[in-house]
């Protein structure tokens, strides 16, 4: 055969192979784009975070409104160790911060199936070992009964934590009750949104409620700029400083992941693989059902049958089989119905802690996809009448769930978020976590 015609042959067999490859990149594309549409009524746009200097398009509380000066503020609080001024022991006094148990390379969660502030010490690698201090008798520890949620992405969360149960408005609206004086809880009463209330209260259980001294000269410029029409006396105090690190929270978004980019037009920023995986994500898999909105989350309760903390495989602290965290919704509400239900979580930056379900009961999100794929509770003390009626096997082949897992790890994965970290904080302290052994893990000392 003439050469000329033999390499006419090749090109158009080529472009005949890019067109095909084109042709299928397309197809998943439009697939994807209508699965979407089909999930939401205004289709790419309801899944689309703000930029975060983007305030006017950030859910905000209208008693908190987001300001620059409160975000710079909340940013250098919200890592700042030097705030634990009221820890159990004194030995641990500057030693943990928010940041201890929420941290940027975790994804603003643990890394670890249950978080220690006060009365742990070292991080390891990324967090991972950080143990019991020789000073701490496990009774004395600042432990949770129930896996550390992200701090990520709450703006999309009127009410905070498993249970929702810190926010006065929204769905809590009529749960005037169960906020006990000298609780946590009672903090509701100051009337703000879910993050701000959480702040606040944070504060105090987690025992950095002071902000005095040293530490208040070095920022009282800061709370100045921020709130600028509260009396000078009274700007410094914890109020304002949970309000100031919930506009910063407001802030943390992943915005930089793989789905965001191709949300926003740019087609190359998932792989076919990921992009199948969305596909069932939205429509087969019908994940869309609970987990939607910017964040992938919702602001509902449901009963999967997870296990408990006190269940875990590792060590826990104060997680026991009659612990009220273990009630879910139902624990805060005391309704019947709501017992055992649990907020569903937002879905970006999985991997960068790998702890899944409100007892940290998976290690990986193929634990987590077949599990739900299957519908079969894990948890026996969870009655079958509190199950969600989404809880049902989903039917997914195994490259499906492949697919999905996929999408999950690697197009929901913003991996920047070092980018809401502080260069440093004011007082000089070693972050997210300042005890010696930290400071040595970290670098810093």
């Amino acid at each position: 055969m003439n050469t000329r015609i033999i390499a006419v042959a090749l090109a158009f067999g080529l472009a005949l192979t890019a067109c095909q490859k084109d042709a299928a990149v397309d197809s998943l594309d439009v697939q994807l784009e209508s699965s979407i549409q089909a999930a939401s009524p205004n289709g790419l746009n309801d899944f689309i975070l703000p930029a975060s200097n983007d305030f006017a398009s950030i859910p905000q509380d209208s008693n908190n409104p987001i300001t620059q000066a409160k975000v710079d503020l909340g940013k250098m609080l919200f890592h700042e160790t030097g705030l634990a001024l009221n820890p159990m022991h004194a030995s641990a006094e500057g030693t943990f911060s928010c940041a201890t148990c929420h941290f940027a390379s975790a994804g603003f969660q643990a890394n670890r199936h249950q978080g220690i502030a006060d009365g742990g010490m070292g991080f390891g690698n990324n967090g991972a070992i950080r143990v019991v201090s020789p000073d701490y008798n496990f009774s004395d520890l600042d432990v949770q009964p129930i896996r550390t949620p992200t701090a990520m992405n709450g703006a999309f969360q009127k009410n905070q934590l498993w249970n929702g149960q810190f926010g006065a408005t929204d769905l809590n609206v009529g749960t005037e009750a169960q906020w006990t004086e000298g609780t946590p809880k009672a903090v509701n009463t100051l009337g703000y949104e879910g993050l701000e209330i959480q702040a606040i209260a944070g504060l105090k259980v987690h025992r950095m409620e002071s902000i005095d001294g040293f530490l208040k000269e070095m920022y009282q410029d800061d709370f100045d700029a921020a709130f600028p029409d509260v009396p000078e006396a009274e700007r410094c105090n914890i109020e304002n400083t949970g309000l100031a690190i919930a506009a910063y929270e407001r802030t943390v978004l992943s915005n930089e992941a793989p789905f965001q980019k191709w949300l926003r037009g740019d087609a190359n920023a998932m792989t076919d693989e990921e992009k199948a995986g969305a596909v069932l994500f939205f429509g087969k898999a019908n994940c869309v059902s609970c987990h939607n909105g910017p964040a992938l989350n919702s602001m509902e309760f449901h009963g999967l049958g997870m296990k408990d903390l006190f269940e875990n495989t590792d060590i826990t602290y104060g997680a026991e089989l009659q612990s009220t965290a273990n009630f879910g919704r139902g624990g805060f509400t005391k309704v019947a119905s709501d017992y055992f239900k649990f907020k569903v979580p937002q879905l970006y930056n999985l991997t960068d802690s790998p702890f899944y379900g409100h007892g940290a009961s998976f290690t990986n999100l193929t634990q987590v996809v077949n599990y739900k794929n299957k519908a079969i509770k894990e948890n026996d003390n969870v009655p079958d009448i509190h199950l969600a009626s989404e809880f049902r096997p989903l039917e997914l082949t195994n490259e499906e769930m492949h697919q999905l897992v996929v999408f999950l790890e690697n197009a929901l994965r913003d991996p920047n978020l070092q980018r809401y970290e502080p260069s440093e904080v004011r007082s000089g302290n070693c972050f997210p976590a300042n005890d010696v052994e930290a400071q040595v893990d970290l670098g810093c000392e």
